[in-house]
Formats: C-alpha cells, sequence, structure tokens
C-alpha cells in the first residue's frame, strides 16, 4: 500500500473557482474511468487517492509471462470526463511516485489516434508533490489522460490525490489557496519567502495589507532581512515551469520598505539553469511612492517564452536592516503589454529545404562561385539529398566547376537582435585535405562586421552529418555559410541542407521537444515502444551506429545526425527468404486518415523486401513494400492508411539471396491527418547525373 504522506500545501486544496475535470477523489472518481485495455487504478476512499500499484507476491501470475517467464510492465490509464473548455485553463496535479515508476499526462483529442504529451516525470518522492501544466484554449472537446506505470520494484505505486483544473494561466497566482498555484520558495538557510496575512503573523505584526482585497486576512507573499546572516544573502520565489510557448504580459504588484539594502529582481530561468533578467526595482520606483507600507505598486514586464521556463522573484539583502519586500496578485495577459512591443520574431522564416527554391538565402553578386541548387538521382553510388533522399540540396566547389581558388557565400534572413538562437544544419563533405575552411559560418550584423561561430575541423566521411550551433546577437544580423577553395588540388565539394532555426539555447531545444508519441521515433533513446515480433525467432532487429559490419551493404551512418543509432536487420546469421518483424505501440482507431512516414535504407546487391502491414483484429494488411537494391542514400517513404479500430504498424525485412542484404530504418513518425502532398517519392535510380 502507498505510503501516506501529504505536503501541508496539498493537503488543503480548495475547490476555488474550479472547472470540470477537477476531482479530489474524497468520495468517487468524478467520472474518471480505467481504461478497460490497460491495468485498473484503485480508488482508497480512507486516504482519498487513486493508484496504480506493481503486483503483490501472491498475484504474479498477472504480470508474468508464462512462454518467457519475463515480468511484463504493469500500466495504468486513467480518463477524464470528455472537457469542453475554450478558454486556457491550468491543470496542476498532486501526485506521488513511490519505488520507482513513471507518471505522465497527455491530451485526447476525438478522433486522433495519438495523444499530445502535457507533462511526465519519473522522480520518486516520500511526500505529495504539485505540478502544473497549461491547457492551452481548444474548440475541440477532449480528455484528460494520467498514465501511471509502476516500476517492478517490490512497494511501487504510482497515485494521484487531487486534479486540480482552474481557469487561466498557471503562472497567475494571488496566493489566496494554500497550494499557491504551486510557487515554491527556493530554501535558504536565512532569508525565506513567506506567506503573509490570513489574520496571523509569523514573524511581525506589521505585515502590510494584501493587495487582493486590501485587508489582513487576504494573502501574500513577502521575504524580510531580519536574520541575514552574511553579505547578499538571496531569497528566491519560483513559479512553477511553463509547459507550453507562452508571450505576453506579465504583471505583479509589489511593496518594498523604505529601509532600501535591498534589490528586487524578477528573472526567467529555463530548465538548463540560465537566467534572464525581465525587470529590477530601481530608485525611480520608490521616488514615485510616499514610503509607507500600505501602498502597493503596480508592475507590467513583457514575457516571451518560446520554450519552458520559470519565472523568479528574487530578493538579495546586505544585511539584517535591509527592509522587506512583499508580492500579490501575479497575473499574465496574451497581449503585449506595450502596443509598442515587437511581436515575438518568428525564426522559421529561416528554414529551408531547398525542395522549391532558395527560399530566403541569397548569395551576393561577387567575384567567387554560387552556391549550386543540385539533385542527384538515387542511385547505388552517391547520396541524394538529406530531407527526402530524392531531392535537392546546395552543392559548393564541386569538382565539374572550371575554378579554383574561390569563395561560396549564402547569406540568410535578417535575425532581431538580443535574441539567444539555435541554428540547425546538415552537411557533406568530400575530397578535401584540410576541411577548417571547407566549411565555416559566420555572423554577420549590421556594419559589415563578422563573426566566425563554427567552422568544420573533421571530414564528415561523405555521409550527412548535422551540427547545432547555439548563438546571440547583440543587434540584427545575418547568418552567412561560407565555403573556401584555396586551390584545385585542395578543393572538394561541400552539400548544405535541411536549415533550420529555432530560439533559445541548442540544449534547451532539444530537451523541449515533447515526449514521444506512440509511432514516433528515432531510436536515439531505445526502441520507443516498439516490440519485437517473436512468432520466429529467425533474428531481430538491432540498434546499430556507424556502419553496418558486412561490407557494400547497410548505412554508413543514421538518417537523424549522421552519428547516432538506426534500426537495421542483419543478414548474415539469417537464411534467404527469413523475415523479422517489429510492432508499434497500439494505435487508437480514428475517423479520420494517418500519415505514416519513416526512412529506410536498401543497399546491398542481395538485397530482399522491406514491407509495412497494419495489424488489427490479428490479421495484417500490406500498406507498403519494396524490394532488392534501392540506393547508398536515406530514402523517405510515406504512407497514407485510415483504421476506425485499434491497430498496430508492422515493419518486415525479408533476407535477400545473399549477406549484402542488410535493411535500415530510422526516423519514424506517425500522425493524424492526411499526408501533405509533396513530389514524387525517391525512385529507383542508375545514374549519377547531378541535375
Amino acid at each position: 500500500m502507498l505510503p501516506f504522506y501529504l505536503l501541508t500545501l496539498a493537503a488543503t486544496i480548495q475547490a476555488h473557482n474550479l472547472l470540470p475535470g477537477s476531482c479530489n477523489f474524497e468520495s468517487n472518481t468524478c467520472g474518471y474511468t480505467s481504461d478497460a485495455d490497460f491495468t485498473s487504478w484503485t480508488l482508497h476512499k480512507d486516504g482519498r487517492f487513486v493508484s496504480v500499484e506493481a503486483a503483490l507476491s501472491d498475484n504474479q501470475e498477472d504480470v508474468i509471462d508464462a512462454d518467457k517467464g519475463t515480468q511484463i510492465d504493469i500500466t495504468g490509464v486513467l480518463l477524464s470526463p470528455n472537457l469542453e473548455q475554450g478558454e486556457w485553463s491550468c491543470l496542476r496535479l498532486v501526485y506521488q511516485i513511490s519505488g520507482s515508476g513513471s507518471l505522465e499526462v497527455l491530451q485526447r483529442t476525438e478522433g486522433k489516434s495519438m495523444d499530445k504529451p502535457l507533462w511526465s516525470s519519473q522522480a520518486s518522492s516520500d511526500s505529495w508533490v504539485i505540478s502544473s501544466m497549461d491547457l492551452q484554449n481548444t474548440t475541440e472537446p477532449y480528455r484528460v489522460v494520467i498514465e501511471g506505470k509502476p516500476g517492478q520494484s517490490a512497494g511501487s505505486s504510482v497515485a494521484v490525490f487531487e486534479i486540480h483544473i482552474s481557469p487561466g494561466y498557471c503562472l497567475e497566482c494571488n496566493f489566496e489557496e494554500s497550494h499557491l498555484c504551486g510557487y515554491s520558495n527556493q530554501w535558504n538557510a536565512n532569508v525565506n519567502w513567506y506567506v503573509g496575512g490570513g489574520g496571523s503573523q509569523i514573524l511581525h505584526n506589521n505585515i502590510p495589507n494584501d493587495h487582493t482585497y486590501n485587508n489582513r486576512t487576504g494573502h501574500l507573499m513577502y521575504v524580510d532581512s531580519i536574520y541575514t546572516k552574511t553579505f547578499k544573502e538571496v531569497a528566491k520565489l519560483v513559479s512553477p515551469m511553463t509547459t507550453v510557448p507562452m508571450s505576453g504580459c506579465l504583471s505583479f504588484q509589489y511593496q518594498r520598505s523604505e529601509e532600501g539594502g535591498n534589490m528586487f529582481s524578477v528573472f526567467t530561468r529555463d530548465r538548463m539553469g540560465q537566467y534572464q533578467e525581465l525587470w529590477r526595482a530601481g530608485s525611480e520606483n520608490q521616488n514615485d511612492w510616499s514610503g509607507t507600507l500600505e501602498e502597493w505598486i503596480p508592475v507590467q514586464v513583457d514575457l516571451k517564452a518560446p520554450y519552458s521556463v520559470q519565472v523568479v522573484f528574487e530578493v538579495s539583502f546586505n544585511s539584517p536592516r535591509a527592509g522587506r519586500v512583499a508580492v500579490d496578485d501575479i497575473f499574465f495577459s496574451p497581449e503585449f503589454c506595450s502596443t509598442d512591443t515587437e511581436p515575438t520574431f518568428d525564426p522559421s522564416i529561416a528554414n529551408c529545404d531547398f525542395e522549391s527554391g532558395f527560399c530566403r538565402y541569397t548569395q551576393e553578386q561577387v567575384i567567387g562561385s554560387l552556391w549550386k541548387r543540385v539533385s542527384v538521382k538515387p542511385n547505388i553510388f552517391r547520396n541524394g539529398d538529406h530531407t527526402t533522399g530524392a531531392g535537392y540540396f546546395l552543392l559548393a566547389h564541386s569538382r565539374l566547376s572550371p575554378l579554383s581558388g574561390y569563395v561560396s557565400r549564402l547569406v540568410g534572413p535578417t535575425l532581431p537582435g538580443n535574441t539567444k538562437y539555435c541554428l540547425r544544419f546538415y552537411f557533406s563533405l568530400r575530397g578535401f585535405n584540410q576541411t577548417d575552411q571547407a566549411l565555416a559560418v559566420y555572423l554577420q550584423q549590421q556594419g559589415s562586421s563578422q563573426e566566425r561561430i563554427w567552422t568544420q575541423g573533421e571530414k564528415s566521411r561523405g555521409i550527412w552529418i548535422t551540427t547545432d550551433i547555439t548563438f546571440q546577437t547583440s543587434q540584427p544580423a545575418k547568418v552567412v555559410f561560407v565555403s573556401t577553395c584555396k586551390s584545385f588540388w585542395d578543393c572538394g565539394s561541400v552539400a548544405l541542407d535541411d536549415i533550420s532555426v529555432s530560439l533559445g539555447d541548442c540544449e534547451l531545444t532539444a530537451r523541449s521537444v515533447s515526449p514521444f508519441l506512440p509511432g514516433h521515433c528515432d531510436f536515439e533513446a531505445g526502441l520507443c515502444g516498439y516490440t519485437q515480433d517473436k512468432q520466429s525467432d529467425t533474428g531481430d532487429w538491432e540498434l546499430r551506429r556507424g556502419p553496418t559490419p558486412t561490407s557494400y551493404t547497410g548505412p554508413r551512418g543514421d538518417h537523424t545526425t549522421g552519428l547516432g543509432y538506426y534500426l537495421y536487420m542483419e543478414a548474415s546469421p539469417m537464411l534467404p527468404g527469413q523475415s523479422i518483424r517489429m510492432l508499434s505501440r497500439p494505435l487508437r482507431g480514428s475517423r479520420g486518415a494517418q500519415c505514416l512516414r519513416f526512412y529506410y535504407h536498401m543497399y546491398g546487391s542481395g538485397t530482399g523486401q522491406l514491407s509495412v502491414h497494419l495489424r488489427k483484429h490479428g490479421e495484417d494488411a500490406l500498406l507498403w513494400q519494396l524490394s532488392g537494391e534501392q540506393s547508398i542514400a536515406w530514402l523517405r517513404a510515406t504512407v497514407e492508411y485510415r483504421s476506425g479500430v485499434q491497430h498496430q504498424v508492422v515493419f518486415e525485412a525479408t533476407r535477400g539471396s545473399s549477406v549484402r542484404s542488410d535493411i535500415a530504418i530510422d526516423d519514424i513518425i506517425i500522425e493524424s491527418g492526411p499526408c501533405p502532398v509533396t513530389k514524387t517519392e525517391a525512385p529507383v535510380g542508375t545514374s549519377n547525373e547531378i541535375e
């Protein structure tokens, strides 16, 4: 049974202005039901919570695979009733993971076979924990899905004590409810934020009236310098982490005592712990203030958070007589505080896959060599582009050019200043002896000043490799791709494709990507829920990075990064005609079309067959099939299908006539909705022509 520990803040959550979907599980589950296809959640009325627990020793038959003797993972799926909430709201979850396990919250929309992840955690605790997640406004009814997976160790369990859905943004708070909207004090031995008001005072009897009700029964947050021991003691009040991109106006009320000797600032803090100052109280604020403790000062500051951040209210003191700071009524609006504020910049204007031209990239008309937009037919001699394997990319310094000793410059669109960016692109080098000048990236600011922010120092082995560059500029700037060819004897070719720009640090951007959806996998962190079909033991799909063991077959690198993992069939231990199969997680049926996209690699003189099947009701229906050697490049396949019932996608590889029959797949994506209209997918080609 789950140990019953309660945080004081969580124990007395009040039903204040709650929306449908909220539940405290005191007498029933408020319309929440367990998905019959999974382990049931249990309602514990004595402790008013629901949980899913690891199997007890006397019930092991439910979780043991009799054939394999291995333990099966337990998963409980709790479904809310249908919710129709057109306005922005905040879901707060009070939960506990005991021992080991994971908890995930998703949003399920009717007609879509995949759920949208909102939040997840694998961190165990000995007490109840509060987590907050924003529910964006939507016109479509949806259900909240809570998926709990207790670990296999004895005593592991996942429990939910309270589901609390309220109007507005999770950043907002008037501190009138005991859960404090998920705000927390970052503990300091000497100075900390405390709850003030409520008719009782912890440290002083001169705490001001709160701002919400303008009386002493209302609540506020305050920090006092009385226990300051060292120079520059710091207290931090931290908001919950945002879970969706947000931009608008953050407002709050504050009071700052007349003693001075303190510094009050507001920051954002991202998942990497990096701070960015939004606002700082200055002497000009106090000049407009009477100096009494009875007057609240309003503050409005623009907040642009394209990725997850916390808002941090930070006060530092330099002595025990440095005064006090109070905060109340934090509010957020999707409209910027000032009409002069520039809207959040859309970095996608700098994205380009070169399938339909140069996008917003230009070339300077100077003496030198231009980047050329080319296409290579898929064949067994040369890689095609990175996007589809049969599309277009940019090429500089081809040996077909009559010139040498020149520079090729590709200039991107203007990016606003005072912003941090993540630049990602794919490149491939051939024939260079010295690679430090083969490809470099510069930041060109106004006034023609240039700063080199990246250069390639190693050969890329002739495959597509991705690179991420984080940079920040104080003024508007352009990204410039530069390739230098000194002489014919030290000049190969440089290929460039799939440029993308996003806001924030590259590591932060990668971490902020939503948890994988059923059917989505790049194999960088395992099989993503895909499983081997063990009906036959002829072989297995295997994870691999780099080239396959057998020469003249298989890829030289993965499709995702060039240096990561892919899944492949090693043909050597198999006999001709033998197959291996891999199944996706069960996918819900839907009325509309579904789009499956993946990349395949079929290179080798004895290559067999790759098939994709739709499995439902225990039977397979063929969706897509290809046989024989195709190309040395990764090629993209797009398959549109429909299924109104629960189903699985099955990848089947069949060994060909010889050991040179390795088949690989990578970057699987299954999305709701019809497949976008694109140019013809990679056809089989035999020439080495550059078009």
